[in-house]
């Protein structure tokens, strides 16, 4: 019992419901090594009286919580306060409030911002606490719009160096503004990977989710880049036809994007360009940024600059460098100034390109413009892990617990956060994640957007099985997400695909959080409310976190048994797709290709005949759906109208956002990341391609006849 309330106390749940009515009780063993990842001895009884005695002397005598939170519409409890207990607040603009009396609702009307909260009993006692004031709700999205969805190193125009660029990404958000009157355009995580080679081509798996990946850089477009000279230029030129060569083996000769190779000659160009003085002006701009990026911006080039010594896995490193703030980290970090500055430099012109492509969506009349997608945590050598250890719960992974789809649970390799080391730091390191994804957005996708509210951590060694979950104060992330989301004038969208805890779905509709409607899945499956519907999770069993499941993972075998929601049984608040990154294109579906893709792999959940049987019955069935609804004429069977038409379904939901997944416009049938797959399929490495798999270059997706016919759908559906 004592372990269990202590468990409790921490917000470890000590059992968990892998399918309704049936509840499965937490290990004690992974208890107690969750209790240890969170600074807690909980191994032996004694130790376990010791640290009930010690939470209550502690945290249970606190006068103020970790971090207080309030807001208009929920003033904070401070009711456990003694009598004439006198309140004072710091206010983030360096003012001061004396309140008097403890009075929740004037806390509740105080400026939004970060602020510290003190508190002095006539006794003497003082505490302290970060204040947090956010608004009710995040910003809703201008309008109702439709965009694109695009992984962007997969966009290759006829300048890029082998894979999609920033320079592409301002073009085709340029373009696909004037031309087609899109609103947004929603892009896979950006955030710097784990260097290689090899590199993990997932955009789910970063070294840092807090800047920016310098692969994505337009070499050409840097101003710099037009001052070289002599050999520099030359071998600047050297590069660029090598990167023109490398460009073609993808686009002409059917190579996968070579992120590793792409990288090699950028990298290089960006030494030569590094080695140009900057102009005045553009130095003042660089130490702006530098001075305004501050502790997180040098402590990640550090690591950067350390891996290029001792390789990309800090965990391997000597052991005073495994410390961020250790005196020989301290020496090694004045000897590397010159590499560290390096690095600095390529964050700052990834900034500015990423600031170039929302500029050029915003004056192409997009009222979002870019979408940026925020990965659920990072890679556990990577370089936010190393620089903020404190933060993270050492020896922990996330995943998610057996299920109706997997018995065998999910274990996909990143450390948690640990909830009392955020609430004790006032969330300043959600805060400042946010702050730097949403410096360039107009909106911002949240992967698995229930890990705001909990998480399943797997203990280091053992099976996912042998996790338990771990809640996070969802009402602080939600608080933090409004505030940074209204410094911002951001949207957020959260993706919530798969089997949700009650509650979840409401609680972010509530604070003005979007969801994610993918129309394969928007049935109703007879479970009551819409959290218990069987969707997209399951597949995450094989890929980890931004993966959707398969059509064919219906728990209980029956096939497409569901009915279909109607349009208007939709939520508006939400994203509305027909697929996503890593579900099967439309085209694949309506051809059968994606079964026979699995089929060829072995990926198939049962008996071949049965999953195309049921992938025909599915099929038959949604498109009997359209043409009852006049969206698909009789007669017009074929693929390109299915596509016209399972978008005009969206068109008459009351989606806020209607997604239309950029190489579902051309007929693409090859899927950018195939659940189950490691080497057997090339994830994240493919160009967007037609029907017949050949490559499309942007100059050759703006003048698709298919494209245009398809986006006609969507800009007159909303006349």
């Amino acid at each position: 019992m004592g372990r269990a309330r202590l468990a409790r106390l921490h917000g470890i749940a000590t059992s968990y419901a892998p399918s309704p009515g049936k509840s499965v009780q937490t290990a004690d063993d992974t208890v107690v090594a969750v209790l240890a990842a969170l600074g807690v001895d909980a191994s032996t009884p004694h130790a376990v009286r010791t640290a009930l005695a010690a939470y209550e002397d502690g945290a249970g005598r606190a006068l103020l919580p970790r971090t207080v939170v309030a807001r208009p519409d929920r003033p904070p409890d401070l009711t456990g306060l003694p009598e004439g207990t006198v309140l004072r607040v710091e206010t983030e603009g360096g003012g001061t409030a004396d309140l008097g009396a403890p009075d929740p609702a004037a806390l509740a009307r105080l400026p939004l911002g970060i602020h510290v909260l003190e508190a002095r009993t006539p006794g003497g006692r003082t505490a302290r606490a970060p204040l947090i004031v956010a608004p009710d709700r995040v910003p809703a999205p201008p309008g109702r719009s439709h965009g694109f969805l695009v992984q962007l190193y997969s966009l290759l125009s006829r300048r890029s160096w082998g894979m999609g660029d920033l320079g592409d990404l301002a073009d085709l958000a340029a373009w696909s503004g004037r031309a087609l009157g899109t609103g947004f355009v929603q892009l896979n995580p950006l955030h710097a990977a784990v260097p290689g080679p090899p590199t993990d081509p997932s955009p789910y798996r970063p070294s840092s989710r807090r800047f920016p990946d310098p692969v994505h850089l337009r070499i050409e477009h840097i101003p710099e880049y037009t001052d070289l000279v002599g050999t520099a230029r030359l071998r600047a030129d050297e590069l660029a036809a090598r990167a023109h060569a490398l460009r073609s083996e993808v686009l002409e000769r059917g190579a996968l994007i070579d992120r590793d190779a792409v990288w090699a000659l950028k990298r290089e160009a960006l030494e030569l360009l590094w080695a140009v003085p900057l102009s005045p002006g553009r130095r003042a701009a660089y130490c702006d940024f530098l001075a305004e990026q501050g502790q997180a911006l040098e402590d990640h080039a550090t690591w950067c600059a350390i891996a290029e010594r001792h390789g990309p896995d800090w965990r391997g490193w000597p052991a005073e460098l495994r410390d961020p703030r250790s005196p020989g980290t301290a020496r090694l970090r004045h000897r590397l100034l010159d590499r560290i500055d390096f690095h600095c430099r390529l964050a700052w012109l990834t900034d500015q390109q990423l600031a170039a492509a929302q500029r050029a969506a915003r004056d192409a009349g997009m009222a979002i413009g870019l979408v940026h997608d925020l990965a659920v945590g990072v890679h556990p050598s990577g370089a936010d892990a190393w620089a903020q250890q404190d933060a993270f719960a050492a020896g922990m992974s996330i995943g998610a617990p057996p299920d109706a789809f997997n018995a065998r649970g999910q274990d996909w390799g990143l450390p948690p956060w640990r909830p009392d080391a955020l609430a004790a730091a006032g969330y300043a390191p959600y805060r400042e994640l946010l702050r730097g994804l949403l410096r360039h957005a107009g909106a911002l996708r949240i992967d698995h957007v229930m890990g705001l509210f909990r998480l399943w951590w797997v203990p280091e060694g053992r099976p996912p099985t042998e996790g338990a979950y771990v809640r996070y104060d969802g009402e602080a992330m939600l608080s933090v997400l409004a505030l940074e989301a209204q410094r911002a004038g951001a949207a957020v969208i959260g993706e919530d695909l798969g089997t949700v805890e009650p509650g979840v779905r409401d609680a972010l509709a509530v604070r003005g959080v979007l969801g994610t409607s993918v129309l394969w899945f928007e049935r109703d499956y007879g479970g009551g409310e819409r959290d218990a519907a069987p969707r997209a999770e399951a597949a995450e069993a094989a890929d980890g976190p931004g993966a959707a499941m398969a059509p064919e993972a219906v728990p209980d075998g029956s096939g497409a048994a569901a009915r279909i929601l109607a349009p208007g049984e939709w939520r508006s608040g939400c994203l509305a797709t027909v697929t996503t990154h890593d579900l099967p294109t439309t085209a694949a579906r309506l051809t059968g290709a994606d079964v026979a893709l699995r089929e060829r792999l072995g990926l198939l959940a049962g008996p071949p005949e049965r999953e195309r049987s049921r992938a025909t019955y599915e099929l038959a069935e949604w498109m009997g759906e359209l043409v009852r609804r006049g969206l698909l004429p009789e007669g017009q069977g074929d693929e390109e109208a299915a596509v016209k038409a399972v978008h005009r379904f969206l068109l008459r939901t009351p989606a806020r956002m209607v997604g239309v997944w950029l190489p579902d416009a051309v007929g693409d049938r090859r899927p950018q990341n195939l659940p189950g797959t490691w080497d057997e399929y090339p994830n994240w490495r493919l160009p967007i391609a037609g029907p017949d798999g050949r490559p499309h270059t942007l100059e050759e997706l703006a003048a698709s006849p298919r494209l245009h016919a398809l986006m006609r759908e969507l800009s007159d559906g909303y006349r």
